[in-house]
This record gives C-alpha cells, structure tokens and sequence, in this order.
C-alpha cells in the first residue's frame, strides 16, 4: 500500500495584495484524521485546494507520498474532493453516482454495479442504490458523496466543510460516521471546518488557523486544554481571560497582577519575566461559584446574567476589567442576577499566555 502522507512546504498562496496563505509548512501522517480548523477568510479552503491541485501555490511545494505533486492535474492526483454542496449527479441514481470513477475507466456496467454497491455498503448504504440522489437524507446523500470518493481509491480524502448544511443533530450523527469510515478504510481525511465541535470530536490532529498562518498543531486535548496563543484560546471553546502584568515567577508558577487581584497560573506556550504584561485564560467550567475549600485563586464578582442551557447553567459575571463565565450543572446553585458570588479556580487550570490577537478582535 502506499505511503499517504502529505508534506506542505513553505506553501504560500497571493492574491495580489491578498495573502491568502502564508509559508505554512506542516507534515500530516497517514491513515489518520486531520483537521484545519478556523474562521471563514482565514486561508483553510484555498489550502485544501492546492493540495488538491485546484490552485496552483504561489511558492511552495505539496509532496504526497514523498512525490512533488507539482504540475500534476487534480484527475491524477492520488487525492479525491468533497466538496461543501456534494455535486452528487441528479440524473443519475445512487449506484451510478458511486461507479461514476469505474465507468471512466472501462469497467463493465455489471461489474461497476457490484462495485458500487460495495461500497454503498461499506458506509451504511445498503439498499438504496437505485434511488436518486433527491430521494434521501441529507445524512444519505453525505455518505453517497463519500463512497463515490472512496471508488477512485484515493490516498487522501479532502473534506470542505462538508456537515455545514445539515441540521445539529443530523451533522452529530455524521461527524461519529465519518470518523468511523475513515477508521474502517484507512484512508487519509483532512477535513476543513469552522466549526471547533466537528474538529475536536473526529480529529486525531487539529491545526488552528487564522490569517494564512497556523497557530497551533496539537490533538484536539492540547488544542483545548493547553492553547498556546491568544487566538487558539479564544476560538476554541469558551475562555475567561484577565490582562495584567507579572508580579513573580516561581517554579513556572506565575502571579498576575490583574484589576480583579491577584491571580495566579502556569505558563502556556512560553515562558515570560516579572514585569512583563501578560494573560491569564481559565475554562468556564474550571471555575467555581460560593466557597471553594482551599481556593487558589478567588475574588468576589456581580451575577449580570444566567443562561439555560439544557443541562448546564451558564452565569455571566463583572469583574473588574473582565467580562467572565462560570458554567456549572443545573440545580447545583439558586443565584439571581444581582447577587454577588465568589468565584474561585485552581492554579493548575490556569494558563498564562503573552497577550496577542483574540478570535473577537
């Protein structure tokens, strides 16, 4: 079998005065599940389309399976697309929208109908290759698509934002399908969404993008819980931050001098000196509303808001110089708004990171 892995070096994409992508250099193993992950303009699409040699890259180089991929048009790549609206063929029932790739090649009719359904098969399919593509589910018609990638037998499979049209629950049943069809056929996915839940959930990589640039490369757990720039705090997930300035440093133990006290956490992705202005990014759900016993870090805020969410809580508080959350359990806490709370975390759940660009900014 051959090697699936995808080397981009230096790869920059211009626009003019647009830099689209920017000397982004990363490596992406095989028969895994990798993500890129960030807001819409931040470079992830035009990406995945010089791997898939769509656009050509205005410098740089794309090698799959060590092989420069230079001057090789998309049809013979060892790479297959899916593409955001699917471009399943209306006319055409299932079956031949799968075999579709066997029929440019020569196959039989008899013989691309037993491959084709094979591979309706292989992605829970079986039974309905002699409907049309607007007789299913938009679940049904994601998996067509997918199985009608598989039938060129890529190496890599390219996602582009595939789940975004589908409702919540629908896109949550097939974010746990694609992962399970990537594991059964060991195929290369890398998938590009804006949305943090599909990445965290299916990835076994994630790379956080933002303005042509990377981030952060991490699984989804490192991406989470130890971010290491403002951005990736702040796009992954929800982030409590206090700006202050180093008070002292102590065994990687840091104290932050912030409007709301004195606060103390770890440092992130790199180590910074007394009196250096800094950020201190603590999770909603690491914090802790009323008395904590032995609490690291503690201070008294206002409740300005509280939010229902199924079955979680969110209470929005004022801190001095802070807007900051606290998500708890319903039924766990009578506050209303108008009370004023401690609010209290652990050092080891609090990261202290150099202040930079946010995903509000």
């Amino acid at each position: 079998m051959p090697a699936r892995n995808v080397e981009l070096v230096h790869i920059s994409k211009t626009y003019g005065s647009l830099t689209a992508v920017d000397d982004l250099n990363m490596s992406i193993g095989e028969k895994g599940f990798y993500s890129f992950l960030g807001p819409s303009g931040c470079g992830k699409t035009t990406l995945l389309r010089i791997i898939a040699g769509f656009v050509e890259p205005t410098a740089g180089k794309v090698l799959i399976g060590g092989k420069d991929m230079a001057g090789i048009p998309p049809n013979q790549r060892p790479t297959a697309m899916i593409f955001q609206n699917l471009a399943l063929f209306p006319l055409m029932r299932v079956w031949e929208n799968v075999a579709f790739a066997f029929e440019v090649r020569g196959v039989t009719k008899q013989r691309r109908r037993i491959l084709a359904d094979d591979l309706l098969n292989r992605v829970s399919l079986e039974g309905v290759g002699d409907k049309f593509p607007h007789e299913l589910s938009g679940g049904q018609r994601q998996r067509v698509a997918i199985a009608r990638a598989l039938a060129v037998e890529p190496d890599v499979l390219l996602l582009d934002e595939p789940l975004s049209a589908l409702d919540l629950k629908l896109r949550q049943r097939m974010i746990s399908e694609l992962r399970s069809i990537q594991k059964q056929t060991e195929v290369t996915f890398i998938y590009i969404t804006h949305d943090q839940g599909e990445a965290l959930a299916m990835s076994d990589q994630v790379a956080v993008m933002n303005a042509g640039q990377i981030q952060q490369i991490g699984s989804p757990q490192e991406i989470y819980n130890q971010p290491q720039t403002a951005f990736v705090a702040t796009f992954v997930g929800e982030n409590n931050y206090f700006r202050g300035t180093i008070k002292n440093v102590s065994d990687n133990q840091v104290v932050l001098a912030t409007p709301a006290g004195d606060l103390k956490g770890y440092f992130g992705s790199s180590e910074m000196s007394q009196g250096d202005e800094a950020w201190l990014f603590v999770r909603p759900e690491r914090c802790t509303l009323g008395t904590m016993e032995n609490p690291e870090n503690s201070f008294e805020a206002p409740i300005v808001q509280l939010d229902f969410d199924g079955p979680s809580q969110i209470c929005s508080l004022q801190v001095e110089g802070a807007s900051i959350q606290v998500i708890y359990p319903q039924g766990m806490h009578s506050y209303h708004v108008g009370d004023r709370v401690q609010v209290s975390f652990r050092t080891k759940d609090a990261l202290i990171i150099p202040p930079g660009k946010t995903a509000h900014d």
